[in-house]
Parts: C-alpha cells; sequence; structure tokens
C-alpha cells in the first residue's frame, strides 16, 4: 500500500465498483519458506456496511493448503496504470518519473464455502461474467453432464473473506498542479494504453 495520504483510496462504493471492473485479484499468503501468491476471479459484493469476497482456487494450489490451515490473505486487485514521464508536466523543472495506477487490497481471514458454497460461487461467476458477453446465450452448467461438474468440483476450494482492511490506492497526480495533470491527459490519450488513466484522471475534476 502506497504509505502517501494523497493517494489513499477508503470510499466504499469506489472500492467495490473497481474490484467488479477489474476481479482478476492476486490472493497473497505467508507461505513456510516463502510468500505464495495465486491470480484468481473474485466476485465482490455489499453487504450491510461492509463488502463480502468470494473466490476459487484449485485444491491442489499450495495457496489452498495455507488458507484451509488458517492463514490470513491479501488480495490484490489492480486496475489500469501507466508510466508517467516529467516531460508531459510541461516546462516545469526538478520531476522525476512516476506511474500512475489504481488498486485495491483487501486483507483478512477467509472461511472455506464447502462444496454446496462452491457449486453456488461457480453459477454465481458463470451468471455474472457470461452477463458481459449479450447476446450471446449465457453459459451455465446445465450444459454439463451432472457427474462432469461433480468430478471438477471436486478439484477445487472456494473461499469467502470479509476483510477486516479494505483500502485502495488512487493515484493520478493529485500531488501536482492541474496545469501538470492537464498535459499528463493530453499525452496519455496519445499512448497506446493510456485512456483508462487518462479517464481516471479527468475524472478528477
Amino acid at each position: 500500500m502506497h504509505p502517501s495520504p494523497h493517494f489513499r483510496e477508503t470510499d466504499l462504493g469506489v472500492l467495490l465498483a473497481r474490484m467488479t471492473a477489474y476481479p482478476l485479484a492476486l490472493v497473497a499468503v505467508n507461505g513456510a519458506a516463502a510468500p505464495l501468491a495465486v491470480h484468481t476471479p473474485v466476485i465482490a459484493r455489499q453487504e450491510g456496511d461492509g463488502i463480502v469476497l468470494r473466490f476459487h482456487l484449485s485444491a491442489a494450489n499450495p495457496v489452498t493448503a495455507r488458507l484451509l490451515a488458517g492463514a490470513a490473505a491479501t488480495l490484490v486487485f489492480t486496475g489500469p496504470d501507466a508510466y508517467i514521464s516529467p516531460d508531459w508536466y510541461g516546462d516545469v523543472p526538478d520531476q522525476v518519473p512516476t506511474w500512475n495506477y489504481l488498486s485495491v487490497e483487501a486483507e483478512g481471514e477467509v472461511t472455506a464455502l464447502g462444496p454446496e458454497g462452491a457449486a453456488a460461487f461457480l453459477d454465481d461467476v458463470s451468471a455474472v461474467f457470461e452477463a458481459g458477453l449479450l447476446p450471446k446465450p449465457p453459459w451455465t452448467r446445465a450444459k454439463m453432464k451432472p457427474a462432469a461438474f461433480d468430478a471438477m468440483l471436486k478439484g477445487i476450494r472456494a473461499f469467502e473473506m470479509r476483510p477486516r482492511r479494505l483500502e485502495g490506492i488512487t493515484k493520478l497526480g493529485q500531488n501536482k498542479t492541474p496545469e501538470m495533470r492537464a498535459g499528463v491527459i493530453e499525452a496519455l490519450d496519445g499512448q497506446p494504453g493510456g485512456a483508462g488513466i487518462a479517464r481516471a484522471m479527468r475524472g478528477l475534476g
């Protein structure tokens, strides 16, 4: 987590929207000799005043074993990002290169969902992400033989996290002048992959 308060993001609505837009998260845990990490899609929802995160991993993944043993986890969601050249600020001396980006970190203990919870999670995964492929007819597990689905289900473990820490980084040049940010936005518009950060920077007003 970036230490500067300029960039700290705590608005629950912003964090939920960001995790929903960029659902592939890095799940990190402490291993016996070194940190362990794995990527997985996460479904986030608001429940009361908090957030619930659900995800699944291969049963054979070493991260899975650590989670089942009670290890806490950190989930990291990364949104758009871009390199920022000092030349884009205009005629401003003594600037250095930096990187603008959007991210979310969720930290806490997880709960194993069991086979029924894992099956429900997989149904939700297909429902959420197939909806983005319309007008294609949505895929559902009804297209699988029940025995094939049950065999696949045995190979995964699903988890739920209710984060004890949930915060993000919105690093968009808030520590720069509006004129400097305008120069960066103009430059990013002409860079491959720069549109996401340029759009976010415009949202600063």
